[in-house]
């Protein structure tokens, strides 16, 4: 097992060695691991061309390190815990023996089908065990596993198919989420009149939906799991052999295939989440992602399965069958790491008091936020009424592109501070550059976060369009690889993050993080949640367009209006105070609660022939409404 780290002075030390020799540091965790043939070389890069290879010629099987280890020592330990939509439906679990098994099991299903090393497999399951275990099945034969989140639209579905030309589709009869049942296989069914490449269509049995059967294509998992035996020897992968592709949506409107490659990325997201969770033996971690994103994939399946952990799984959503059912989980469980994101916690906030008071939570160690920036508002509720003020938060900062968590708090070990992520963690080198890629030395200021060297989990490619990788995040500053965020360092050398960088509005030559202004306008007593954008302004260049979700129905939007404007002007100043305040019911977003500020920037600034795509969003009939409300204006 890799280094944990124990208290804030042995991470400075680490921190010191590894930005010393960053290298040897990466080698010293890697041989905790277990491969078949040493690496020839620990690092071979350069950020140019891009070229970036961790432990190239070593040789591994990532299944072997998330499974065949365990099994002499925690062979009886519980690996994967689910729970279930229906809170009366009863939970599962799986220990690593049986886990094991069921992987060996589905990755034979997936080898009498036609699966073979190298083919890209698609998933569009809702998030039942069979979509964990068949993540690691495909990594048990060296298929590429791309995941697809249960909740696109066949269009997007078969953009993502046909980009990776995926040969096999894993899905379900159905998705049960709160009072629905939606029917997957229908989605899948529409999206693969499209899709050439596929020729096989694995159906998990979910809800009992009838289903239609496309002959000589279509199979049900559970009679072909009947055909194959509980052995499977793991197939032999180079460090830099792909693991999977997940697709991330770009600026162009055309999915992103980011690839990550199994060595590196294996010995990243098991280094991460010991430290940042501070995962001890025995504890119950629950992180409530999707595996459909890249948290799901890093801290619910790889991360914790690598570090021999119990992790959890929910099928269901935070306020089914009411607003307590996560912290009923957490007392169910005896939940000890907690991992979510900030739009579930301000959620749950809305919903008030009454659906937390009801619970203990008395085994929380550590909790986490994940997905964009927590507001203040968020983390004082979250600490005060979930860590009941004496567990640490820890605000992670990464992305799918870093395949691991890059800033954050170790979890209890080190200083924290409400909406800063915190320091970067060991290996990771991150800069804040000016516009002119001139490099910010000094503390108390804020930037453009860029990262100045490799890190083992990092993006290697887009798939089939290596240009579009060097162009989206390698060629913005010269040897750097750019995030797209902004960012401010503090005195003490703590980061908060402000926001994409176009999210960062200039309002009269002065840098505004929407993120800052959401935070501040969100700590309105009225005000439930909140996106702000900018827009064409006459005299500052760009002003400030803040769409508002309140609490209760208003009286009198005016003096609503004076009131948030005060609490700008108090917590920012009057230069973030927004020009337009239009009050909505919802907020465009994804199904994994990310806001969609692009589709509100195009409302804002006029351009309402250029929305886009809107029926991947959670409730595409938001928008409609926002744009009817602003033609109103």
């Amino acid at each position: 097992m890799t280094h944990q780290i124990d208290s804030f002075e042995e991470y400075k030390s680490e921190y010191a060695k590894s930005v010393k020799d960053p290298k040897k540091f990466w080698a010293k965790q890697a041989k905790t691991f277990h491969w078949r043939k040493p690496w020839k070389k620990t690092l071979d890069w350069n950020f140019k061309e891009p070229k970036v290879k961790w432990f190239a010629g070593g040789k591994l099987n990532i299944t072997e390190n998330c499974l065949d280890r365990h099994l002499k020592d925690r062979g009886d330990q519980v690996a994967l815990l689910w729970e279930a939509n229906d809170p009366k439906e009863a939970s599962k679990s799986y220990t690593y023996k049986e886990l094991h098994r069921e992987v060996c099991r589905f990755a034979n299903v997936l080898k009498r089908n036609g699966a073979k090393k190298g083919d890209r497999i698609c998933l569009y399951m809702p998030m039942l065990p069979e979509l964990g275990i068949a993540v690691l099945a495909c990594a048990r034969i060296g298929a590429i596993h791309s995941v697809v989140f249960a909740g696109f639209s066949a269009n997007a579905l078969a953009d993502r198919i046909n980009d990776a030309s995926c040969n096999i589709v894993l899905t379900s009869d159905a998705i049960r989420r709160g009072k629905k049942v939606i029917p997957a296989k229908l989605v899948v069914d529409e999206a693969l009149q499209n899709c050439p490449s596929v020729k096989k269509v694995i159906i998990t049995n979910c809800a009992g939906i009838e289903v239609s059967i496309t002959e000589g294509r279509d199979v049900w998992l559970f009679e072909e799991l009947k055909k194959v035996s509980a052995k499977c020897p793991a197939e032999e992968m180079d460090a830099e052999d792909p693991l999977f592709v997940l697709y991330t949506s770009g600026s162009t409107g055309k999915p992103k295939g980011v690839v990550h490659t199994c060595g590196g990325y294996m010995v990243y997201t098991e280094y991460s989440f010991k430290n940042v969770f501070q995962y001890k033996e025995g504890d119950i971690y629950w992180c409530t992602a999707d595996i459909g994103w890249i948290t799901g994939h890093s801290y619910i399946i790889y991360g914790p399965l690598l570090a021999g952990a119990t992790t959890m799984m929910f099928e269901g959503v935070p306020t089914y069958p009411d607003a307590g059912r996560f912290w009923k989980v957490v007392d169910k469980h005896k939940v000890n790491q907690f991992y979510t994101a900030p739009t579930a916690i301000r959620a749950l906030m809305a919903c008030g008091l009454q659906h937390v008071k009801p619970y203990k939570l008395n085994t929380l160690k550590v909790l986490g936020t994940v997905g964009e920036p927590i507001n203040e508002e968020a983390w004082n509720w979250y600490d005060e009424h979930i860590g009941k003020g004496k567990i640490p938060i820890v605000d992670t900062w990464w992305q799918t592109e870093t395949g691991g968590i890059m800033i954050s708090a170790l979890g209890d070990k080190g200083p924290r501070k409400a909406t800063y992520a915190g320091y970067p963690l060991p290996g990771i080198q991150p800069v804040l550059l000016d516009p002119k890629g001139k490099l910010i030395k000094e503390n108390e200021k804020e930037g453009l976060l860029a990262i100045r060297f490799p890190w083992p989990s990092m993006i290697r490619t887009t798939y089939g369009d290596h240009k579009r990788c060097k162009n989206t995040y390698f060629s913005a500053f010269k040897n750097h690889y750019f995030t797209g965020d902004g960012a401010r360092r503090d005195k003490d050398g703590m980061y908060r993050i402000i926001g994409r960088v176009d999210d960062v509005i200039n309002v009269s030559g002065h840098r505004i993080g929407t993120a800052e202004v959401e935070n501040a306008i969100n700590q309105n007593p009225v005000v439930v949640e909140s996106a702000v954008v900018g827009y064409p302004h006459a005299i500052k260049g760009q002003g400030i367009y803040a769409f508002v979700i309140t609490a209760g129905k208003i009286k009198n939007e005016e003096e609503v209006r004076k009131s948030i404007l005060a609490t700008v002007s108090k917590e920012i100043g009057k230069i973030a105070k927004p020009e337009q305040i239009q009050f909505v019911a919802g907020l465009p977003k994804t199904r994994s609660g990310k806001i969609m500020r692009r589709i509100l920037r195009k409302i804002a600034e006029g351009r309402h022939d250029q929305l886009g795509d809107v029926s991947t969003l959670l409730d595409p009939s938001v928008v409609e409404k926002i744009l009817k409300d602003f033609l109103k204006k």
